[in-house]
């Protein structure tokens, strides 16, 4: 207890947060985060988001503060100034499942498959709060059927979120391809009460300039996320988290 006041008695900001959750997540928070910033994010995302203590210790380990800040996607442009920072937020630039047991030459059925026999785990990684709507999710149009790869639902954002499994490395047709998913989505399943769908690419690799391209002009709120099967941050990604004052400006954006 002594600590907890110490650590927060001259951070205005942080103080009436850490009343808003669990003493056993402040506990988690207060050990695992050394960064006022960091701590601000856990501490408004284990809010917004109701993380439960495993949650909200999994993605600390999983380094979900660094991998939602370094997010690539075009919700600036997408969506509405009162979803734009949450969903930012929800998604993030790396996904670890490292609860599959998968080698590292795997198709992108394998990777489906085993997401979907271990689905309480990909929800969990995924960030809390999603739910399971289906894989191989079929849509019909003009008398066509297409399929989207995993099928899922934001319940704090209020809309469908569509995943879309590559194995390889990122191309820029894979955008067009996830806006007429997204379309289809919007006007055959999404209810009325619900937001626009998000799309989120997920890839094994992907360079940032060509993904920044791709979604420069597309017209539907994407994300471009990469996965891997361990725990780590590129090296080559550490130093190029937003500034300070971008973190704190983003985190603002989250309401009550």
């Amino acid at each position: 207890m002594k600590a907890f006041f110490e650590l927060y008695r001259q951070h205005e900001k942080l103080a009436p947060l850490v009343r808003e959750i669990a003493w056993a997540h402040n506990l988690v928070i207060m050990g695992k985060c050394k960064d006022p910033l960091e701590r601000e994010f856990y501490l408004r995302m284990t809010r917004k988001f109701g993380w439960s203590k495993n949650v909200l210790i999994h993605q600390i380990e999983n380094q979900s503060y660094e991998k939602t800040l370094l997010g690539q996607t075009n919700f600036d442009q997408t969506l509405t100034p009162a979803l734009r920072a949450q969903a930012k937020l929800a998604l993030k630039d790396d996904y670890t499942f490292d609860f599959l047991e998968l080698g590292a030459a795997h198709s992108e059925r394998e990777l489906e498959r085993a997401l979907i026999a271990r689905v309480e785990e990909f929800l969990r990684a995924m960030g809390g709060l999603f739910a399971f709507m289906g894989s191989q999710y079929r849509l019909e149009v003009d008398g066509r059927e297409f399929f989207v790869d995993l099928l899922l639902f934001h319940r704090r954002l209020r809309c469908l979120v569509a995943i879309e499994l590559k194995v390889g490395e990122f191309q820029p047709e894979f955008v067009g391809k996830m806006q007429f998913y997204l379309t289809a989505l919007d006007r055959q399943v999404r209810q009325e009460d619900e937001n626009p769908s998000i799309g989120i690419i997920l890839c094994k690799e992907k360079s940032r300039t060509i993904v920044e391209y791709a979604l420069h002009d597309a017209n539907k709120p994407i994300g471009v996320a990469t996965y891997e099967i361990t725990r780590t941050l590129p090296k080559e990604l550490k130093g190029q988290l937003p500034r300070p004052e971008e973190i704190a400006a983003l985190l603002e954006g989250l309401e009550p």
